[in-house]
């Protein structure tokens, strides 16, 4: 029987600091299988993935992975504590996962595991005091850091708390200890350090490891061939097939057109019911259509943007009214029931013996047809299929529903 780590990414694209974050999570773990829970079309940060998910399912799978699983939408484009429950539930009820290893800017698990326990249980004032920090100006990623390190427990200074949760790898890895508590599952953690470029650097640096924010600048500059000393041989091959194809790039000003007539035409009563439209953000984006100098995303988000609202929020919230994710959808109480199905989009010969396993250990229905299943989740993975693949240069009806026509990558 495989002993198999969870890792969860989403490789936009897969770079060689993610090789190494693979390896790392089979050392340090001991299995000898690797389980990726991947975001699917749009991402954390709320911007559509650079390419498909189908096309980063076979970079995993040359990188290391045995079995990719598609984490819903519903959850993929979420702050970090929704992402992180959604992905650590999906790891959990597979039934063969034993373990979870994540990347830190630290590497420093303890310190984090001793916060995950106090803030599992949601103590009294955690959110009141999130509530003051939101008032006083902050954005709401400072203001959860500020007010969990102020709940450090005994031997986590305050102020040590408050620059290990100001990284963003950091953060995200307290959230999954989190989930891993308020499920209360054996999967055991494990952090490997981040190494080489850091999470945001915009150029990579001397060696072969930049970051994915330094290759993506470098894909959309000069295309594929420019990223080569920082991505695998595999993933080079298939970003050039991809770009060659016309289903590369993707990126947010290919949604512009649709996504501003939405926002132009919608009254602020509708707008006002989509997932993060919050504190009259409806009408700030209202007033705001009216005095773009051009037509374009990036000058929205630039004109939305203030200290209080990042522009992570405000890309997440874009996501949500272009693939109209209404609150009820996306609500805590929605959020909490979970992910509803495993979603496989690739493996290879050692998860197809994962995916045998799974049939009687997993505690929640395996998909490799979609079209076998129906549930609201499942409605919203496809439909935002079909939004991305309209902002494709090559577009065609079986690319928008492919989620139905193509069966899971097999390597």
């Amino acid at each position: 029987m495989s002993t198999a780590v969870g890792v969860i990414v989403e490789y936009n694209p897969l770079h060689n600091g993610h090789v190494y974050h693979l390896s790392e999570a089979k050392r340090l773990s001991g299995a000898n299988a690797v389980v990726a829970v991947m975001s699917g079309p749009f991402l954390q940060r709320g911007e559509p993935a650079i390419v498909g998910k189908r096309a980063r399912t076979e970079m995993a799978l040359h990188a290391g992975a045995d079995l990719v699983l598609e984490l819903p939408v519903a959850y993929a484009v979420q702050p970090a504590e929704w992402f992180a429950y959604g992905a650590v539930s999906l790891l959990h009820r597979t039934g063969v996962v034993d373990s979870l290893c994540f990347g830190s800017e630290s590497g420093d698990l303890d310190s984090l595991q001793r916060i995950a326990r106090v803030l599992a249980v949601e103590p009294a004032g955690l959110r009141e005091d999130i509530a003051r920090r939101l008032r006083e100006g902050a954005s709401y990623p400072a203001a959860y850091a500020g007010a969990a390190a102020a709940l450090a427990p005994g031997g986590v200074d305050a102020d040590d708390a408050a620059a290990l949760l100001g990284q963003p790898n950091n953060s995200l890895g307290l959230h999954y200890l989190i989930a891993l508590q308020r499920l209360g599952s054996a999967i055991r953690p494990f952090t490997a350090a981040r190494t080489g470029a850091a999470y945001h650097q915009a150029t990579p640096g001397p060696g072969a490891i930049a970051s994915a924010t330094a290759v993506r600048r470098l894909l959309m500059a000069d295309g594929p061939e420019a990223a080569a000393p920082y991505v695998p041989a595999a993933t080079l091959a298939i970003l050039q097939r991809e770009w060659q194809e016309g289903r590369a790039p993707v990126h947010w000003e290919r949604f512009a057109q649709p996504l501003l007539h939405i926002a132009a035409t919608r009254r602020a009563s509708e707008l006002e019911q989509i997932a993060e439209v919050t504190e009259g953000l409806e009408h700030r984006l209202s007033r705001t259509l009216a005095h773009l100098p051009e037509p374009s995303v990036e000058a929205l988000l630039n004109a939305l943007k203030t200290k209080r609202y990042t522009h992570t929020k405000l890309q997440r919230m874009l996501t949500h009214i272009l693939l109209n994710h209404a609150k009820a959808e996306c609500s805590p109480v929605k959020l909490a029931e979970g992910p509803a199905y495993l979603r496989v989009l690739g493996f290879n010969a050692q998860g197809q013996s994962l995916l045998k396993q799974m049939k009687k250990t997993a505690t929640l229905p395996v998909l490799l047809k979609p079209s076998t299943f129906t549930h609201h989740q499942l409605e919203m993975d496809v439909q935002a299929q079909a939004a991305y693949a309209l902002a494709c240069e090559y577009m065609d009806t079986r690319m928008m529903y492919s989620d139905y026509y193509e069966p899971p990558v097999r390597l």
